[in-house]
């Protein structure tokens, strides 16, 4: 059923008055695969690398460990034409977000989040979304490039010379096109900022992209309104999540690092790599230069258990938001829009099989965004409403300590009787509850020191309350 608002269309309708954007160079068969001119611009950068070699070009010169200007170049590349935002897509998103959060205000405590909303183009969402990119990418590309660096016998280093401050850029510019052609590909696939778990966008903006809906939506034989008023109050609640849980962002992100710091790669055959190398025939010879960087894909990071640890928490925490965030949106539009059971559902599948953001991530580095326990998740969150209020529910999110972990979504039902057995108060002032629990642990510790003690009972007696 195909009824969505002007602008909510496939963008390769011409008829509609507006001018597609063209890039300039843009090869139109580039977004089905890989783009000759990409390969050009890699190889442009590498003569830059080896005319650079003369004047000290070494690890300190690199521009990073991950070259953004390649991944954003790539990325407007593969995402090709699109069709500019006018006013008209801009009211629609404004209103369907304005409608879902008045439905919404019934079904959490979390005020709404959003003060301003937009309809974003693919370019759009790459332009605006990559501070946040750069924020997840750099700590594993950077561990990667330590990890290189200390990794490396001695003599490899020796025989390499030169060598080290090209492999250091070859690597950003390699980290930045998987990167670039896996966010080219995202942006074409995201439906709301929010699409994959994280707060992408500038803080308190709901955003909506219709080329994508769109496209969404053929498949689906639902009313097209629906649809995006059902979209927006996903954006809705998990902005209102993000706003009013200032840690939860924090935590995604120092999750992250923490799977960063556990990568090691080996180098045992990095001595035969190099060995005899010169960087001038690299250039000369793109057949060495194939060799070369065939070679080095093999000395891939090894997954340590500090690291499936950390990727174990993500996995969960992705789960609780998306949980939640399911949860409150079935409850707000469930006896308002009939299609509500039947888009959930699509969500769900369309999180589990994982699309493009994983993909991305996956052949980057190693870190999968897909919330394995969703279903089950949103089942604690529900269970725990109906045994107690959504005040409860929604107080668990007070402080990371309060959340249930991996074994608490698998059997819930001793969480939730932890909950309720223990009252309600602790979650509706969750800085009171901290406060609480700092000051116990104070007092083990200074009666643990007074049981350590000496024997002497007059110091004994001093240090007690």
């Amino acid at each position: 059923m195909n009824d969505l608002p002007f602008g909510f269309s496939a963008s390769g309708n011409d008829d509609d008055g507006r001018d597609k954007d063209q890039n300039s160079g843009q090869n139109p068969g580039a977004a089905g695969g890989f783009d000759p001119a990409m390969l050009g611009q890699l190889f442009n950068q590498l003569g830059s690398m080896f005319s650079g070699m003369g004047a000290g070009a070494g690890p300190g010169s690199a521009p990073g460990a991950v070259n953004y200007e390649v991944a954003a170049s790539l990325a407007r590349q593969q995402i090709g034409d699109f069709t500019p935002m006018l006013e008209k897509e801009q009211s629609v998103v404004a209103d369907a977000v304005r409608l879902a959060e008045v439905w919404l205000d019934e079904q959490t405590t979390l005020p709404a989040g959003v003060t301003t909303t937009a309809a974003w183009t693919p370019v759009d969402w790459l332009e605006n979304t990559m501070p946040t990119w750069r924020t997840l990418c750099d700590p594993v590309a950077e561990q990667m490039s330590k990890s290189i660096d200390a990794g490396m016998p001695e003599e490899a280093r020796a025989q390499a010379g030169p060598m080290m401050g090209i492999i250091s850029q070859l690597s950003g510019s390699m980290f930045g096109s998987q990167l670039g052609q896996g966010l080219g590909t995202l942006a074409k696939d995201v439906l709301t900022s929010t699409d994959i778990g994280l707060p992408l966008a500038p803080e308190h903006t709901g955003v909506l992209l219709p080329q994508a809906i769109a496209k969404f939506s053929e498949g689906l034989d639902l009313p097209g309104q629906e649809i995006i008023v059902f979209l927006a109050a996903r954006e809705a609640a998990h902005i209102r999540l993000f706003t009013h849980v200032p840690w939860l962002k924090q935590r995604l992100l120092a999750t992250v690092e923490e799977y960063a710091r556990g990568i090691r790669i080996d180098f045992s055959g990095m001595t035969d790599l190099t060995q005899g190398i010169d960087p001038q025939e690299l250039f000369s010879n793109p057949e060495k230069m194939e060799e070369l960087m065939g070679s080095a894909a093999s000395f891939e990071p090894q997954t340590t258990p500090e690291q499936q640890a950390a990727l174990a928490r993500l996995e969960t925490i992705l789960a609780l938001i998306e949980g939640w965030v399911e949860t409150v949106v079935t409850d707000a539009l469930s006896d308002r829009i009939p299609s509500t059971p039947a888009l959930t559902e699509t969500m769900r599948r369309r999180r589990a099989t994982g699309g493009p953001a994983e993909q991305a991530f996956a052949t980057l580095i190693g870190l999968d965004l897909r919330p394995r326990k969703l279903r089950e998740a949103a089942d604690l969150w529900r269970r725990l409403a109906e045994a107690s209020d959504i005040t409860v529910r929604d107080g668990v999110w007070g402080h990371p300590d309060l959340l249930p972990d991996s074994e608490d979504i698998d059997s819930p039902a001793g969480f939730i009787d932890g909950v309720i057995g223990g009252g309600t108060s602790s979650f509706d002032d969750p800085m009171a509850e901290l406060e609480r629990t700092i000051a116990e642990e104070e007092k083990r510790r200074s009666e643990g020191t007074g049981e350590a003690g000496t024997g002497d009972s007059d110091q004994g007696d001093d240090q007690q309350p």
